[in-house]
């Protein structure tokens, strides 16, 4: 489809993409403000739909749902569904993050009210729209993102709904004028297959979230499913590097083909004996200060081409690749996208950086699955050898890594991944779990991982110490991370603050 049949939407088509079903035209959301539900919520606003919400605390998300005209109520009370006049048509929820004993969950039931799933909002907002979705155990996110901005780039307005906040735009949602809908495909608890996509892309299949699926091979099974839900004539895009998704292309190519669905893979080194069509493959990654170039080649093309980008890693390059496939599909032209992709400035909490205090460089990120873990250290460690390599420092720097493991169930699951993970760094200093919707279990703490670290660790559980601790260790060419799915992030403003009353003796 070309950019012109995109944009070139008769208006009564764009009316009805905009136009709000009956049920919720007044919507009550209960955790407003987490990642995934303030995005729908500003797609609803947008869509002139009244909003109210609760959530357990302030939060920047709430403040600006607030500034577009949404009822926001800090605590979780019944009475909470009286904040729009004559009540809410329907109470959205995830039940990930909120228990169904939730008191406006209960009083909801009790007035008739229906409840309904974030993923099942989502799926209808994308109602009449081409969609665009991504989806894999790691780098979602960042794809997503690099899509979403090489369209815009492209001169396309789609609408979006992503976990993590574009850099670019300091949004995870916007309701567009065009055609398409990006969003990400969320597999941690299936609630992919609410959606019917037209591409797909799937980074990689590792096992997760088995407190859910309770085993890998259910796991893997939703992915099967999820590519069973392309539309007729559609596209599935997977990466060849990775075992899971390598295998998932295997099992599905034959009938895919049946309903005229295309698979198309990317990857790196030859790729020889790939199971579907080669569309891209990644030549070279040179890492340059905080990002790297790239060398690729489209199948179709009888040369290389060259991206720059602003984010670092080789996993990124490949995500970038996903990005270009997914969006070339869309109608976008190949030059153009390589320019929004290297316009790209990253996403929120995904190797952010964080500030610099006496020499030493603190970032942050998100990573909370030890292949997460593994990639981010891994370009970490890339940006201070190349460093080292071009003379920029007097002595190589070290990577430092505040680790703060997320879930009870995943780091009994993977302690002994996470340490081998961790042990990438030159040091490792770990916190406790951060259990969010989960209870305790016994035994299972964050001396699990540190005790499956092979380098300098140390153990803290008193967060408040984690700032000086870590200043104390770090010298100057140092890089530091903040990492994991939950409150860490906070400490690196405490980090810099500890840097900052440092001495300066020549560290």
């Amino acid at each position: 489809m070309s950019e012109a049949s995109i944009n070139q939407v008769e208006s009564d088509t764009v009316d009805g993409r905009s136009a709000l079903p009956p049920e919720l035209e007044r919507v009550h959301m209960v955790g407003i403000g987490g990642a995934g539900m303030s995005g729908i919520a500003r797609i609803l606003l947008a869509r002139g739909g009244a909003v109210s919400g609760s959530d357990a605390k302030e939060s920047r998300g709430v403040l600006a749902l607030r500034a577009r005209g949404a009822q926001v109520r800090i605590g979780h009370d019944g009475s909470a569904l009286d904040l729009l006049p004559g009540g809410p048509t329907a109470v959205v929820t995830t039940y990930a993050a909120i228990p169904k004993t939730n008191p406006e969950l209960v009083e909801a039931n009790r007035r008739g009210i229906p409840v309904l799933l974030r993923p099942a909002v989502l799926a209808s907002l994308m109602q009449g729209h081409r969609t665009l979705l991504v989806s894999g155990t790691h780098g979602k996110t960042s794809t997503t993102s690099m899509l979403i901005v090489a369209l815009q780039h492209c001169g396309f307005d789609p609408s979006f709904a992503v976990g993590g906040e574009l850099n670019e735009a300091g949004t995870n949602a916007h309701h567009g004028t065009g055609e398409i809908f990006v969003a990400e495909a969320d597999e941690s608890d299936g609630s992919l297959l609410q959606y019917d996509p037209h591409v797909a892309v799937v980074t990689n299949i590792e096992s997760d979230h088995l407190d859910f699926f309770g085993s890998d091979e259910a796991y893997v099974q939703v992915f099967d499913d999820f590519a069973d839900r392309l539309s007729e004539g559609g596209l599935l895009v997977v990466c060849l590097d990775d075992p899971g998704s390598l295998a998932l292309a295997e099992r599905v190519g034959a009938r895919l083909a049946e309903k005229n669905i295309r698979v198309l893979g990317y990857g790196s080194g030859e790729l020889a004996d790939a199971p579907v069509p080669v569309g891209v493959r990644l030549h070279s990654w040179e890492p340059r200060d905080v990002g790297g170039v790239a060398q690729f080649q489209l199948a179709d093309e009888p040369a290389p081409r060259t991206l720059r980008l602003s984010v670092p890693g080789r996993h990124m390059a490949l995500n970038a690749l996903a990005a270009l496939l997914a969006a070339r599909a869309a109608g976008a032209d190949v030059a153009e996208i390589v320019q929004g992709l290297e316009g790209f400035g990253g996403v929120h909490r995904r190797f952010q950086f964080v500030g610099r205090e006496n020499g030493v460089r603190v970032f942050d990120d998100y990573a909370h699955h030890p292949t997460e873990v593994r990639a981010v250290l891994g370009a970490a460690a890339e940006l201070v050898q190349q460093e080292a390599r071009d003379g920029a420092r007097s002595r190589q720097g070290r990577v430092i890594v505040v680790f703060q493991p997320h879930l009870y169930s995943r780091t009994a699951t993977f302690a002994n991944d996470f340490g081998a993970a961790l042990s990438l760094a030159d040091e490792v200093v770990v916190l406790d779990v951060y259990g969010a919707r989960e209870k305790p279990l016994p035994g299972v703490n964050g001396a699990l991982v540190a005790q499956a670290v092979t380098k300098p660790v140390h153990y803290q559980p008193d967060m408040s110490r984690v700032g000086r601790q870590v200043a104390a260790l770090a010298l100057q060419g140092d890089v530091v991370i903040t990492m994991g799915a939950g409150d860490v992030t906070m400490l690196g403003s405490q980090i810099l603050d500890g840097l900052r009353a440092r001495p300066q003796y020549g560290r």
